[in-house]
């Protein structure tokens, strides 16, 4: 490749002679190490000059940030997708850290885990995209970043469609499942906001350019990450709302639902209220009742018993209890 040089640790370069030759080869060099273990990161990070407290924030999956130090600078962000958890209805955003290390002609990008984003950006480098390395490190650092947010809209694409799932539900249905997934959306988003935050904040200093290896011609290009990563927060936060007002038309229904059973339990207690009354009083054990010697009385007592049911319900049926 014509004026660029890029090392994996994944790819053979497992050596100190490998990985210097590489740092000092002439033209922008990408040495990116993944699925590695402490070892290899250790390695690339002395090779590099990197600090291994640097390095102990990838491995440790800190919260996102940039910070320069002396000949380079460091962006760690965080790469986000949602996994399938153990119950119905139940995903879990993962993330996964990855460390951006930007220097005078050299990137590393290290991780320990292989992130779907970076090989994206890592095969276009290996079908021949020479543009992306003869732009300079600062260049190539913004397409890694500016590919692992662009995910994101995927992950809250995802989480939009099942918001919608829920509205559609939480009309017709007291089911505890649309209960459980409201919880899991609220769930996803508190999670996901967790990593859209801080990396809003650490690409808003590279937009600024605050690091000096960032070029004032690559600037505008992290703004437009930053403008995206704006958006994403924007739509976590109303995503969040939606998932509130779900929640509460879900808690309105179930009262509404409750309050529909005990007003049909109230309107049979007040129909049997009477009856109760009527069986109770005959019933009492005294020597001298004059009803109970009257032949016809069992039939007028039903009959009244009857007639008032009777009108109880037309009533309640008026009043639209029924």
């Amino acid at each position: 490749m014509t004026g660029a040089v890029v090392y994996s640790t994944s790819r053979g370069v497992d050596s100190y002679d490998d990985l210097a030759a590489a740092r000092d080869a002439t033209g922008t060099t990408w040495v990116r190490a993944h699925d590695a273990d402490a070892d290899a990161l250790t390695e690339v990070a002395d090779v590099f000059g990197i600090h291994p407290l640097a390095v102990e924030d990838v491995r440790n999956n800190l919260r996102s940030k940039t910070e320069e130090f002396d000949g380079y600078t460091f962006v760690l962000l965080k790469a986000a997708t949602l996994t399938k958890g153990d119950r119905p209805f139940d995903e879990e955003v993962r993330d996964d850290p990855v460390g951006v290390f930007v220097g005078p002609d050299w990137v590393v990008t290290l991780s320990t885990a292989s992130l779907p984003p970076v090989d994206r950006v890592w095969e276009a480098v290996g079908r021949g995209d020479e543009r992306l390395l003869q732009r300079g490190p600062d260049f190539t650092a913004y397409r890694v970043l500016d590919v692992v947010v662009d995910d994101y809209f995927e992950l809250l694409d995802r989480i939009e469609t099942a918001i919608e799932t829920i509205e559609e539900e939480v009309l017709v249905s007291t089911e505890i499942d649309t209960l459980e997934r409201i919880n899991g959306a609220r769930r996803d988003l508190l999670s996901f906001r967790k990593v859209a935050w801080p990396a809003r904040e650490a690409v808003g200093a590279l937009a600024r350019g605050d690091p000096e290896q960032i070029a004032p011609e690559t600037e505008k290009y992290f703004r437009d990450v930053y403008d995206h990563l704006v958006q994403v927060v924007d739509l976590t936060e109303t995503y969040r709302d939606l998932t509130s007002s779900a929640r509460d038309i879900y808690l309105n229904t179930l009262s509404q639902s409750t309050n529909e059973v005990m007003k049909r339990l109230t309107v049979i207690a007040v129909v049997f209220l009477p009856l109760t009354f009527v069986a109770g009083l005959f019933g009492m054990n005294f020597e001298t009742m004059p009803e109970l010697g009257w032949p016809f009385a069992y039939h007028a007592v039903l009959l009244g018993l009857s007639l008032v049911s009777l009108l109880l319900v037309a009533y309640f049926r008026e009043q639209g209890y029924l």
